[in-house]
């Protein structure tokens, strides 16, 4: 691998391509530590400290450090991923959509329609993420004083923060266009690598030799069963039928269609976590009470057995409906019949969909539950650190789960996967070994 980076940044294009994405990851660090106009510090510390580990841990993990620092860039671009799965879930429901996306130069119209409803999405979830902090301060004072009351504040808040977020995916954009790998997950990506290390050292701070052994295992077991799952497939054997053209005969060869285990990848996790949370956000509207406090407590700062149990079930329905969805977008029995194709054994159309269908929704099985196992992660490791260290377990959420973040690491591994292959194409054309084996 360190001779397939060396013979890579001997290659002046692709050197310039890693160099310009490294150049990109550094402005969005820059971007990560400017604060929103009228953030009080204090309060913000204050919150953080009392909230380490928690939920707001793991969106500042995913944010690189800017949610921590209530950045102009603190929603990150999970609103253009809110807006690509409601988009992409939206198109076999609407004809109209349908009809764009079928077109030449459909999929450039509906990537424009994700950007327009990006914008909304945005101000949304800036919103909800005020009101969320606000509602998990004890007593410390207003995260943005006047927020909601003085109205030029209330518009440069959440017009800085939408902003942020459209500066963000230009960012990612531009990786993706002038750089190696996907631009925005490669941004996502860069914001967990960077957060990782002083989340590390805070959890050291306390039964350091444990926390570590932990940690080192728990990486190298998540990793090891993330590259298999989302590595693994099921390979369903395709026969193309042959034909005569005046003395020439085409076609008839085999080949198959690879099904992953998990076909989903991680939009499960983050479409959960953001239903999961929308009952903190609709009760931080309402005054203090019973209920209001009791869906704070457990929803917006994922804590709970009920949060995580109800987590784990959104988790897996969600892995077999975006699963379902996707396949059916595919059209992979009327591509394979327009095509010669067939499932040797089955007739072509409904019954080789309805079979496709079948054994997606078997290995599919396996995906959610590993999802699932992936979600409650840091519920289980805080049960076992109660187990072994007692009370001094609970004096804190933070955890070696929470480290990187289950979550994390299968975006970690997926961008390391995707930009090595990518890398290993370049290496390729030009007659090098690349990363991977």
């Amino acid at each position: 691998m360190l001779e397939a980076l060396q013979n890579a940044f001997r290659l002046p294009d692709i050197r310039r391509k890693i160099l310009f994405t490294l150049f990109i990851l550094v402005i969005y660090q820059f971007a990560a530590h400017i604060s929103v106009p009228g953030v009080d510090r204090d309060v913000l510390e204050a919150l953080f400290d009392n909230q380490e580990g928690g939920f707001l841990g793991v969106l500042d993990l995913l944010s690189g450090g800017a949610v921590s620092n209530f950045s102009i860039i603190a929603n990150g671009v999970y609103p253009y991923i809110t807006a690509s799965i409601i988009l992409q879930l939206l198109v076999p429901i609407i004809p109209a959509l349908e009809r764009i996306a079928r077109e030449p130069g459909g999929q450039d119209k509906i990537t424009r329609y994700t950007y327009y409803l990006a914008i909304p999405m945005a101000i949304l979830q800036s919103v909800g993420q005020i009101n969320i902090f606000e509602s998990l301060i004890e007593g410390t004072g207003d995260l943005l004083p006047g927020f909601g009351s003085d109205t030029l504040l209330t518009i440069t808040v959440i017009a800085t923060m939408t902003a942020g977020t459209m500066f963000a995916i230009w960012l990612g954009e531009l990786i993706s266009e002038q750089g190696i790998g996907n631009g925005i997950s490669i941004i996502i990506f860069s914001g967990i690598v960077s957060r990782a290390p002083s989340s590390l050292y805070n959890l050291l701070q306390n039964n350091w030799f444990y926390n570590a052994v932990l940690f080192i295992l728990l990486v190298f077991i998540t990793v090891v069963v993330i590259v298999l799952i989302q590595e693994g497939t099921r390979r369903i054997p395709v026969q193309y039928g042959k034909r005569v053209r005046g003395r020439k005969v085409y076609g008839g060869g085999s080949t198959h269609i690879p099904l992953k285990v998990n076909t989903a990848g991680m939009i499960p996790l983050i479409f959960a976590q953001s239903i999961i949370t929308f009952p903190a956000i609709v009760a931080s509207y309402f005054p203090s009470g019973s209920v209001s406090d009791y869906l704070t407590e457990n929803f917006g700062n994922a804590r709970g057995t009920p949060y995580w149990v109800i987590y784990f079930i959104l988790v897996v329905g969600f892995t077999y409906f975006y699963t379902d969805v996707m396949v059916q977008n595919q059209n992979l029995a009327e591509n394979l019949q327009k095509n010669g194709g067939f499932v040797p054994g089955l007739r072509p159309g409904k019954r080789t969909q309805d079979y496709i269908t079948t054994v997606v929704r078997r290995i599919t099985f396996v995906g959610a539950l590993f999802l699932g196992a992936v979600a409650i992660l840091p519920a289980l490791v805080q049960i076992l650190d109660s187990v072994v260290i007692g009370s001094a377990a609970s004096s804190t959420s933070l955890n070696a789960a929470n480290v990187i973040g289950p979550s994390g690491l299968i975006i970690v591994v997926g961008v390391v996967i995707d930009t090595m292959r990518q890398l290993e194409a370049q290496l390729m054309m030009r007659n090098y070994d690349g990363f991977l084996r």
